[in-house]
């Protein structure tokens, strides 16, 4: 069984598929994300993925029957399957388009750290979060780096450190989630981002969401190269040539697309 569905289109949905379990996270969700993510281009075919679980729960943690594995593997096999979900989080994290995090119900371990790799990240105002590893005897170590880096390392020794259970509201006071609305408006308020992406430059948005990454936690003169050379690069790119002009004249940009489109705007 599939342990994720994938819609297509400007906007791409990829949803976790085992309502049955909370969606929770196992060796094979891992492999199917794993290889989704890395066969997406950034060639604006997809301007933005939306993440999502299926049923009640965006994801509850750690899937028990792969647990249940994992208490009898070696040191061996368990740097190899810790290895396998490393890479997911990674192969996520570096996709070349915006993911927007939808979440209800809970997002607990591995699924807080689902939200914490999207680029936006939308929740019911009745969600539960949690960095609950600690709770269970184990670390949030594939985690770690994007949960940090999401909210701060203060943030992140006092969550990580007791392994507490905490609210949408406080989610978005440290930074993890960036807007939190009653459950029945979340579909409109992921529709109100996603709306955002359709306006902008694939290009841009794949090189602004590398050169973030680049320029964290460096000094402004140690990265001055690397954002001159960004600039410059994409100021004479086919993008950036169109959107100066556009601006310059008046005129929407071919990447624009509307609601229902498969593709840019004529305009």
């Amino acid at each position: 069984m599939t342990t994720i569905t994938v819609s297509s289109g400007p906007i791409a949905t990829v949803t976790l598929n085992r309502p049955d379990v909370r969606n929770a996270l196992n060796d094979a969700l891992f492999r199917e994300l794993t290889t989704w993510a890395r066969g997406v281009r950034g060639d604006g075919a997809i301007r933005a993925v939306v993440l999502q679980g299926a049923g009640p729960v965006f994801s509850a943690g750690a899937d028990l029957q792969w647990m249940s594995r994992m208490a009898g593997y070696t040191r061996e096999e368990n740097l190899a399957d810790a290895h396998e979900a490393a890479t997911m989080f990674q192969a996520l994290d570096a996709l070349p388009v915006p993911v927007i995090g939808r979440i209800h119900g809970a997002a607990l371990g591995g699924g807080a750290g689902l939200a914490a790799i999207c680029d936006v990240v939308v929740a019911a105002d009745d969600a539960i979060f949690g960095f609950t590893e600690v709770t269970l005897g184990i670390l949030p170590a594939m985690i770690s780096p994007y949960v940090v880096r999401k909210i701060g390392v203060s943030a992140a020794r006092e969550l990580c450190l007791n392994g507490a259970r905490f609210s949408a509201a406080r989610a978005r006071e440290i930074g993890l989630v960036h807007e939190v609305v009653p459950a029945a408006e979340l579909d409109a308020a992921v529709a109100r981002q996603t709306a955002l992406f359709r306006k902008a430059a694939p290009s841009a948005v794949a090189a602004t969401k590398r050169l973030l990454n680049d320029v964290a936690g460096r000094r402004p003169g140690d990265v001055l190269a690397l954002t001159v050379d960004a600039i410059a690069t994409q100021r004479v790119s086919p993008e950036g040539q169109e959107g100066m002009r556009a601006f310059l004249e008046r005129k929407t940009p071919g990447w624009v697309i509307t609601p229902g489109e498969d593709g840019p705007s004529k305009a």
